[in-house]
Parts: structure tokens; sequence; C-alpha cells
């Protein structure tokens, strides 16, 4: 069942921030710091399994499997990236009962053309905005809780203008979106735009080196918005980590006296459950 706290928490006027998490170690770090919320990213759930571009080629096995896997391994609510519901009115269907029976909070779905891509490439197109109200409207009758929160995207703002992007989160709202996300504004004063345009819950997406100028969570409630997601954060600090320690090898043969210290060892074992596999052991030990 989905986590009421997330539609709690957003009732009560707090803002949720999100790091974004895309495999189970990202996930159980970012579980035990207290945030409201996980984001699941598309992008870096797909570069992380397959090693390729959020580009359409995930499908929803792929993506399901991982997202249950960690809905199951966490307790904080989690947000998921679904991305166009994986296909037309019936896989919407498909996508929100699979979604909410993980156990995830709120599921995410965007107005792209398949196949889709990453909301801060090139080369984005969007269907016809009466096609994806219908697509809000499935997905609102067939979730069975309220609890679970429908998050609507849209990514017209990059080829269509921001005002097509305004009038179709007026229009996603209307067919029953509890959250809008307008996809990349460029600026600011656009964000300012969009954060004072709806009534509903407004995301924002701060995506490290991407479109949209990053700001802080304060900065972003001033502004009207409820929900930041950083979903870039996290494997884009992997990826840096990971180049500097395998460089600091390749050049000097050790891993001893690198720049940049690696996770404990022992607090690792604790953090992905090696405590509770010895304390199998010493019950059941046999001598």
């Amino acid at each position: 069942m989905p986590d009421i706290r997330l539609k709690q928490r957003l009732h009560n006027g707090e803002f949720i921030l999100a790091p974004g998490i895309y495999d189970l170690i990202s996930a159980l770090i970012a579980d035990a710091m207290d945030f409201p919320a996980l984001y699941v990213t598309g992008y870096g759930t797909v570069a992380s399994y397959l090693g390729l571009p959020d580009a359409g080629i995930a499908t929803y096995t792929d993506m399901i499997n991982r997202i249950s896997t960690m809905a199951e391994r966490t307790r904080t609510p989690i947000i998921a990236d679904a991305d166009t519901g994986y296909g037309g009115l019936l896989n919407v269907r498909n996508t929100v009962r699979g979604y909410e029976r993980a156990g995830v909070s709120a599921l995410q779905i965007e107005d792209q053309q398949f196949p889709k891509k990453c909301g801060h490439t090139k080369n984005r197109r969007v269907i016809p905005a009466s096609e994806m109200v219908d697509k809000i409207k499935v997905a609102v009758d067939t979730r069975n809780s309220e609890a679970f929160l429908l998050i609507a995207r849209t990514d017209a703002r990059t080829a269509l203008g921001l005002n097509e992007a305004l009038d179709r989160g007026h229009a996603y709202a209307e067919a029953g979106a509890d959250i809008l996300f307008i996809e990349s504004p460029e600026t600011e004063d656009e964000l300012a735009q969009v954060g004072r345009s709806f009534s509903v819950p407004v995301l924002a997406n701060m995506v490290d080196g991407g479109r949209t100028p990053i700001l802080s969570a304060d900065r972003l409630k001033e502004l009207g918005f409820a929900l930041a997601i950083h979903p870039g954060l996290g494997f884009l600090s992997a990826g840096s980590a990971l180049r500097d320690a395998y460089a600091h090898l390749q050049a000097h043969g050790t891993s001893a006296d690198l720049e940049r210290p690696t996770y404990d060892f022992q607090a690792f074992n604790t953090l992905i459950g090696f405590e509770d596999v010895w304390a199998f052991e010493e019950k059941y030990r046999q001598d």
C-alpha cells in the first residue's frame, strides 16, 4: 500500500525535498537520512541497470522490478518516474496498478511522444494535451487509494514555450492530477511564473547541469513550489567519486591515500544488513 505520509506532509504545508535514488545502495543511504521522500530517477536507474540513455529503451518490467525492490527495502515514501506510462491507456492502467502495488507513494507520468527522452536533453516532442488528459483520467480511475498521488509532467516548455506548458498544467490539474511538474523552466523568472500559477502542489526538478537554475529549497518554497527533486545528484556524485578512485588506483597502483575517503567498510556492512546475517548465523549456529 502507498505510504500516506507524503500526502499528509503536503497537506500540512511541509516542503518535500527528495534526493534521487537509482539503485539499492543509493536508496539505503538516502533512506537513513530522514528525507521526507525519495525520488526514483528514470535516467539514473536506466543508466545503472542497462548502461544506456534514458530514451525510451527501458520497459515497464525493467523499472517495476527495481522500483518494487527499492520500496521494499526502504521506509521513506517513494516518488517514482513512470515515463509516459509505458504506452497507451491500457499500459497506463497496468503501470498504475503495478506501482501502487509496489508501495510507491507518488507516480510521475509525462506527455512526451514515444520514445521519450530525459527532460533536460534535446529533441523532446509532446503528444496532444487531450491524449495526456485521457492518461491522467485513466490513472485517477485506476488507483485504489487516494494516498497514491499522481504527478503529471509536461515537457512542452522546450519545444512549444512556457505558456503552452502552463496551459497544459491547468488542463492536467483539471483532469485530476494531484501534483504538477512543469519540466525545464529556463530562468528563475520562469520558475516564479510556474510556482504561482496553480492551486495544486507544484514540483521543481533540480537537475545539476540541466536547463533549470538550481535554487535552494527555501527559495523554491518562496516561489510557490511544494516539492523539489534532485534526480541526478546521487549518480553524478557516485560517478565522480568512482572516476577519481579508479584514476588514483591506475596512477599509483594502490587504493591507499585516496584524496576522497571511501565509505567505511564496517559501516557499509551495517548499511546493507550483514549484522542481521551474523545474528541469524549466531542463533542457528551448528557446531
